[in-house]
């Protein structure tokens, strides 16, 4: 059984994964806050991004085979943190899943981006996202896999439930009605991450819908059949003008299932089935 340590399992994500993978993996995690209960005793660590020496004491005890990184936290800490996570796993044969966004491409709105695209940011958490991609493939080669990620929802998450509370309070939901992007599941991103890690799958990955849609329609639907008697939608330009702009990612690799695949639509149904 391989052993598998996530480095922020307390979060959305990293919850989601831990139940896809439990049953078959020898899984330990580690958290900031928030002490891992579905965890067995003796496999979940308190870890901050500044305590690079617990970092090096967990990767020497545990020998893990795989490490996957949703670590959060000041981006020079996280830089230097995945810098001696990479040259403490360089002689071993682990490998290393690290989340990057869609963010590496906020410097270019002019279309979806796939896995063979360039990466291009303006903003300081999408420049430090690429500088920590490009150095953990310097280190790891082969063995670094670079899984970036959309916006993630989830009948637990931060986004659903500020969703329903705005809502339950009668507020505004702030929309741009000419941006196009995409969105995921967390149950679904931790089954496709199991595919990848299960059949060794290397390289950079796009996780993400099988479709791109407007955020408005997206909303729209998604309030539409929760509240339908309610006018919460306020639109606006994205960057003041009506040229369609687009935060999407898409993925051009043929090596993930199709039943592993959602529609927008899709996840809209998934986050109303308990309505």
């Amino acid at each position: 059984m391989e052993k598998v340590l996530i480095l922020g399992a307390s979060g959305l994500v990293g919850r989601a994964l831990i139940n896809e993978l439990k049953a078959d993996f020898d899984l330990y995690g580690t958290f900031s806050s928030s002490p891992l209960t579905s965890l067995s005793e003796g496999k979940s660590f308190r870890l901050e991004v500044q305590q690079i020496e617990i970092m090096r004491q967990l990767i020497g005890s545990i020998k893990p085979d795989i490490v996957i990184s949703f670590l959060r936290g000041n981006f020079d800490d996280q830089l230097q943190f995945h810098k001696e996570l990479a040259l403490e796993l360089r002689n071993s044969q682990s490998r290393l899943y690290f989340f990057s966004t869609t963010n590496v491409f906020d410097g270019d709105f002019t279309k979806p981006h796939t896995e063979t695209d360039t990466p291009i940011s303006e903003s300081d958490y999408g420049k430090f996202k690429i500088e920590c991609e490009k150095m953990l493939k310097e280190i790891l080669d082969d063995r670094a896999m670079i899984i970036r990620i959309p916006a993630i929802w989830g009948k637990s998450s931060p986004r659903w439930n500020r969703v329903l509370e705005t809502i339950n309070e009668n507020k505004r939901i702030e929309l741009y009605s000419n941006l196009v992007y995409s969105n995921l599941l967390d149950v679904q991103l931790a089954r496709q991450l199991r595919y990848i890690i299960e059949n060794t799958l290397k390289g950079t990955f796009h996780l993400t819908s099988e479709d791109l849609i407007n955020e408005g329609q997206f909303f729209e639907e998604m309030i539409g059949r929760l509240a339908c008697e309610k006018e919460l939608l306020q639109f606006s330009l994205f960057q003041g003008n009506e040229n369609t702009h687009y935060f999407a990612l898409k993925s051009t690799r043929k090596d993930l299932p199709d039943r592993l695949q959602m529609t927008n639509r899709d996840i809209i149904s998934y986050l109303l089935g308990s309505f």
